[in-house]
């Protein structure tokens, strides 16, 4: 497998991870369920989960009839998501791979490129976008889930409650693009990274996608009695939600 600071990073991430994949109240009651009503009908459809860490979507994603393929930079992960898939005897075809380098799958052998909060994680970003180009078929679509650029940039940044609503400040949307934090609850410190809007929109163009849909889905009732930290999503957003197809 072709590395880089992103596998690197990800293979050294613990177990803990996992566990919080399956936990995390964003994740869970907000971005997921956003992501699964946005695909639809999946029944019959071949879906790539790229980025799939512990396998969380190529579960609910297998489960509703879908032929998934798996793929992630982290050994731990994949093993994870191959053994929770024979668990619940789903077939789910899991990958040890780096995003920008499928080796071994065939161009246009997809109907759908999920990318469920990955591609800000990744180095190789227009690597990692030529081959979701390659693989994806002529009709295909990409559905894209990130944290949002505006209101989640660099490490100089604070969500913070004043007067019972949230406020968001941002030192500096540009700097920096690179840095290493922490994620709370984990040991191993992680690699992040921050592209503007404008990077993702150049990137997506440059190699031959178009836009055809973008959001900044506020919760729903039901969802922000479920975590108080979704209720601060009334507000400011923190994920977008972008999908693309064959330009």
């Amino acid at each position: 497998m072709k590395g880089d600071s992103s596998t690197d990073c990800w293979n050294n991430v613990g177990s803990e991870w996992i566990e919080k994949a399956q936990t995390n109240d964003f994740r869970m009651h907000y971005i997921m369920p956003y992501t699964l009503q946005k695909l639809g009908n999946v029944e019959g459809l071949d879906i790539l989960d790229l980025g799939c860490g512990e396998g969380g979507y190529s579960r609910e994603l297998a489960g509703r009839g879908a032929k998934v393929t798996a793929a992630d930079c982290s050994e731990m992960s994949i093993g994870y998501a191959a053994y929770a898939a024979k668990e619940k005897n789903l077939d789910i075809s899991c990958l040890v791979r780096n995003s920008n380098d499928l080796y071994g799958i065939q161009n246009d052998s997809f109907d759908v490129v999920l990318c469920a909060m990955m591609l800000m994680d990744v180095e190789d970003f227009d690597g990692t976008m030529k081959e979701i180009y390659r693989v994806l078929r002529p009709d295909g679509k990409v559905f894209i889930s990130i944290l949002h650029p505006c209101f989640k940039p660099p490490v100089e940044h604070k969500w913070f409650h004043e007067n019972d609503t949230v406020q968001v400040i941002v030192k500096n949307y540009f700097e920096p693009e690179e840095w290493v934090g922490e994620i709370a609850g984990i040991d191993q410190r992680v690699i992040y990274r921050h592209r503007t809007m404008s990077d993702y929109v150049k990137a997506f163009v440059r190699n031959k996608f178009k836009i055809i849909d973008l959001n900044e889905p506020k919760p729903t009732e039901e969802q922000r009695k479920m975590s108080p930290r979704i209720e601060w999503l009334t507000k400011i957003p923190m994920y977008m939600f972008i999908e693309l197809a064959k330009d």
